[in-house]
């Protein structure tokens, strides 16, 4: 059993490391994935690198911004509820601050030539860590070396790119390949346990 330091200093890790990946994260929630793994996986260890991209899944296709979802898992999952709550604090915290400060000096913001530049700038870095990201996933699901999996992600892909489809028409049809993929092989080891 934790004592009553440790779990303040865990709450306080928590929420000092989604304040911080929250705060320097710009671009979207696919941005704070990597950093997020690097934190929680890499940096602490207190979650393993298949959870955290289960973790990430779930966030992504459960409705709401993907930054809070998965800082509301993985605070569950490292701390119960009071984790969950520590950890959703801790992320929106820092947009909310900064809005507030853009929203007042928003007609300097909006007519400064610097600004507009450094946004173009930003805006060049986040499509490389997203791309980044998706690099990465796309590499776990290969390294599974299950042509499910690599045919789930780019007919995923096609569908939304080129056929238009809506994603979450893709997300429910990928949920139910999952499920039946999991159905089946359970049934198979059942079977082979007969």
């Amino acid at each position: 059993m934790q004592n009553k330091k440790e779990v303040k200093n865990k709450y306080l890790n928590l929420f000092l490391s989604t304040f911080k990946l929250s705060a320097f994260t710009f671009g979207g929630g696919f941005v704070i994935v990597p950093l997020m793994k690097k934190r929680f996986v890499d940096e602490l260890g207190w979650i393993d690198e298949q959870e955290m991209l289960d973790l990430i899944a779930i966030s992504q296709s459960s409705p709401g911004p993907i930054a809070v979802n998965a800082s509301i898992l993985v605070g569950y999952r490292v701390a119960g509820v009071p984790g969950a709550l520590v950890t959703v604090f801790g992320t929106v915290l820092p947009p909310l601050i900064i809005i507030s400060i853009v929203s007042l000096f928003y007609q300097a913001f909006r007519d400064n030539p610097l600004v507009s530049i450094a946004m173009k700038g930003l805006l060049c870095g986040v499509t490389a860590v997203i791309f980044d990201v998706v690099i990465k996933l796309a590499s776990q699901v290969l390294k599974k070396k299950r042509l499910l999996y690599a045919a789930i992600m780019l007919l995923s892909f096609a569908a939304v790119r080129f056929l238009g489809i809506n994603i979450v028409i893709v997300i429910l049809l990928c949920i139910a390949a999952g499920a039946a993929d999991t159905l089946l092989k359970k049934k198979a080891s059942g079977e082979d346990k007969k």
